[in-house]
């Protein structure tokens, strides 16, 4: 057992830092998720299912609250990184594992750094591919402070904020059908199993899984005794995603409802300005470039973060791989553009990766070499199961459904 003295010394400064970094890591994990594929698939999933779209949105969220409470509390108590919990549970399959993260993260983190190029041109009029290389920076900035991981914890707060603050006030002024929305939550006309699929994998899927629990980790914060604030944090961070996503869909759905015509070629930033004109397409730009600057961070930190137990030197340099990764996302899109046959397989492959690890990790969590004493709660293992098995074969039809259609 840790002597109880050292606890008990401990555990003042302990309190105060940690309201901080469960925020930060609460944040980092939902405006990760919240990426201009976000924006997107929010804005199409609703012009198709209209206030059907609902009912995804709430079924996506509890896939995800069951999801996030799991892993994030298995990585925490066992103190390990989701890499070496699989690793551990069978020799070889963190490392797999870490493959699939890093190949869809840098794959995905192109399609950022083309969305922050996009919002600083939406924003400010700014060349898209120079919107990019400026974001880039900024985004390099983070991790060339001394103080990197409080840099990032803020960004992402302030980013989300922003975002919620933004999304809310265009929902309110599209006066959209609430009533309507919520009858259709439990009761809806339309169930679209392909949205919901997307939806789940864009919020917990791929590195995200990931992300706040790292993050938790590299803060320090591990052991039973974190268990209340761990829950918590993930539970805001479920909220925050839930929040911006329904904002999102009410300000969709009141653009839909009064039989305004959505552009194809880029639905959100329609959206934006058929509700608030050319201000409104400014907020998307600020909107845009926020959720994208704040998931070029967390997919390049959390990527590398999977990586970094693998080698000494890795973990010495740590921060100057993340910039690397930044940088290498950031030339290719600048020379190459999004290259669509990658980011399709990788999508396709994305949707695996979710079961993959929270199936690994549920088996973990009853290992006694792993988790020592800690017993994982009933309801968590049997929640956690279902969504493993609904998540694992809506993942593999996806995956049949999106090959064809990658190599024609």
């Amino acid at each position: 057992m840790i002597p109880k003295k050292a606890e008990i010394e401990n555990a003042q400064p302990k309190k105060k830092v940690s309201t901080s970094i469960l925020l930060g890591a609460a944040f980092l994990m939902a405006t990760s998720s919240i990426g201009p594929g976000f924006l997107t698939q929010t804005t199409v999933f609703t012009q198709q299912l209209a206030a059907s779209f609902a009912f995804v949105i709430f079924i996506s969220l509890l896939l995800d609250v069951f999801a996030q409470l799991n892993i994030w509390r298995i990585i925490t108590v066992s103190g390990l990184r989701g890499q070496e919990i699989a690793n551990k549970v069978l020799p070889g399959l963190g490392v797999f594992l870490a493959f699939l993260i890093v190949l869809g993260g840098l794959a995905f983190n192109i399609g950022n750094v083309a969305g922050a190029g996009l919002g600083l041109n939406a924003m400010i009029g700014l060349d898209p591919i120079t919107g990019a290389i400026i974001s880039a920076a900024f985004a390099i900035f983070i991790f060339l402070v001394k103080e990197a991981g409080k840099a990032m914890d803020k960004v992402a707060q302030i980013a989300g904020f922003v975002m919620i603050l933004l999304m809310v006030y265009v929902a309110f002024i599209t006066s959209p059908p609430v009533g309507e929305a919520i009858v259709n939550t439990f009761v809806p006309e339309k169930i679209s199993i392909f949205a919901i699929v997307t939806l789940v994998g864009g919020t917990v899927g791929g590195y995200i899984t990931f992300a706040g629990g790292h993050r938790l980790l590299d803060a320090g914060i591990k052991g039973v005794e974190s268990i209340p604030e761990v829950t918590k944090s993930s539970i805001i961070g479920i909220s925050v995603t839930g929040v911006m996503r329904v904002a999102l869909f009410l300000a969709v759905l009141g653009v839909v409802s009064q039989g305004l015509a959505i552009d194809p070629s880029n639905p959100p930033a329609s959206v934006f300005q058929l509700a608030a004109g050319e201000v409104g397409l400014r907020m998307f730009g600020v909107i845009m470039w926020a959720a994208a600057i704040t998931s070029v961070v967390g997919a390049a930190y959390t990527s590398v973060s999977f990586i970094r137990s693998f080698s000494p030197v890795i973990e010495k340099y740590h921060n100057w791989i993340i910039i690397l990764f930044i940088v290498v996302s950031t030339v290719t899109f600048a020379l190459v553009g999004r290259p669509v046959t990658i980011l399709l397989i990788v999508g396709a492959l994305n949707a695996l990766i979710l079961p993959i690890a929270l199936g690994t990790l549920l088996i973990a969590a009853n290992k006694k070499d792993i988790m020592g004493n800690y017993k994982h709660p009933l309801w968590l293992t049997i929640s956690g199961g279902i969504v493993v098995v609904i998540m694992g074969y809506l993942g593999v039809v996806t995956l049949i459904e999106q090959l064809p259609q990658v190599f024609k």
